[in-house]
């Protein structure tokens, strides 16, 4: 099983302050997918460890954190301990990981913002 990096960047959200979207905001994600471009949820559990997160953006640090899920939702955790860290995506397990493919990523209001699949290539042993 090999693990991919997948970059997701902030697509275009009408009504929002990103109606434009932004490219230097978005995340970076560290997950076995199925040959077909779907998280590979054998995979997932075989290599929790491995499965990371890194969010991006111009006005902050990059925030390092961890791909996890419960039952099953999926969602971004940045502090194993703590809950209200959690971003939940929207549907993941349903995505398909391809360039130009789209994901919804709840921010720290708890609006769903659309994020484009900009890169998956498969993380080297």
């Amino acid at each position: 099983m090999t693990l991919s990096r997948i970059v997701l960047r902030l697509a275009r959200n009408p009504g929002t302050e990103f109606a434009d979207g932004d490219d230097h905001r978005g995340y970076t994600v560290t997950a076995p997918l199925t040959p077909d471009g779907m998280l590979d949820t054998a995979g997932f559990t075989a290599n929790r460890d491995s499965c990371a997160v890194r969010r991006f953006s111009p006005d902050e640090d990059a925030v390092l954190g961890r791909l996890n899920r419960r039952g099953q939702t999926w969602f971004f955790d940045y502090d194993a301990g703590d809950d209200a860290d959690d971003e939940p995506v929207h549907r993941l397990g349903d995505h398909r990981f391809a360039v130009g493919e789209y994901v919804s990523v709840a921010d720290e209001d708890g609006r769903m913002l659309a994020y484009k699949v900009t890169e998956v290539s498969p993380l080297r042993s």
